[in-house]
């Protein structure tokens, strides 16, 4: 089977069109995931991820270009060319983000965020990112600006050069899982004052009070277990 076949919808060797291809270009246009655009086209994500990974990445990617690589391609008889065709951990890599994107993070933080990790000392600056990632200083500032707030990453100033290190270490995950839950700890709290507000014995009251207990058991627990298990990290 070609790489720019599939056998979704029950339609073997079903290949992508051009009219697909100006859908995923459109889809790239407003900024949908990965598995948005492989729903609207009732086509596995791997699939999508391979074509807009092979045919220039998200920010390159030219459906009249990929359909003809596609149709060159073919009448070759070869699935691509040596220097087209995408290395297997790129397209890990690029699944792994759109599974973060899928997850509610920014596709912009998920890139930073995945860089950060597959470097070699887990530390960029801000003017490395933009570089490597090719994208703007702006964006990678809200970029990280995100990141930092849920705890992915923590800010170091370098005072020789003046300018700040975006840095993950190995205790990332265990601080963004705590503010995470710190930060729905504060809504289980503020939805029990409005269960107060509105009267415990009302209808209104109870179900907020029930959502209230859930959420702050729940949260407790998952604090418990990350701190449980913060070993494995080190």
């Amino acid at each position: 089977m070609s790489v720019d076949e599939d056998n979704t919808g029950g339609m073997p060797g079903r290949r992508l069109t051009q009219q697909d291809r100006e859908r995923i270009a459109s889809g790239l246009a407003d900024k949908l995931s990965y598995g948005e655009i492989a729903r609207r086209l009732d086509r596995p994500t791997s699939t999508i991820t391979r074509e807009i990974a092979r045919n220039g990445g998200p920010t390159g990617y030219r459906p009249q270009q990929a359909h003809q690589a596609t149709i060159q391609r073919a009448r070759r008889g070869s699935p691509a060319p040596p220097h087209a065709a995408t290395p297997p951990v790129a397209t890990l890599e690029q699944e792994i983000i759109e599974m973060t994107v899928s997850g509610g993070m920014p596709r912009t933080a998920a890139r930073v965020h995945h860089d950060l990790m597959l470097s070699e000392d887990g530390r960029r600056t801000a003017s490395e990112l933009a570089r490597r990632l090719k994208v703007s200083p702006s964006s990678v500032s809200v970029a990280v600006n995100f990141l930092l707030q849920q705890g992915f990453v923590r800010r170091e100033r370098d005072p020789r050069r003046r300018r700040d290190i975006y840095v993950i270490d190995d205790d990332a995950w265990y601080q963004a899982i705590m503010t995470s839950e710190r930060q729905t700890l504060q809504t289980a709290r503020a939805t029990m004052a409005a269960a107060e507000t509105y009267g415990l014995d009302s209808s209104v009251g109870r179900r907020l009070a029930k959502t209230a207990a859930y959420l702050e058991h729940v949260s407790l627990d998952i604090m418990k277990s990350a701190g449980r298990w913060r070993a494995l990290l080190k």
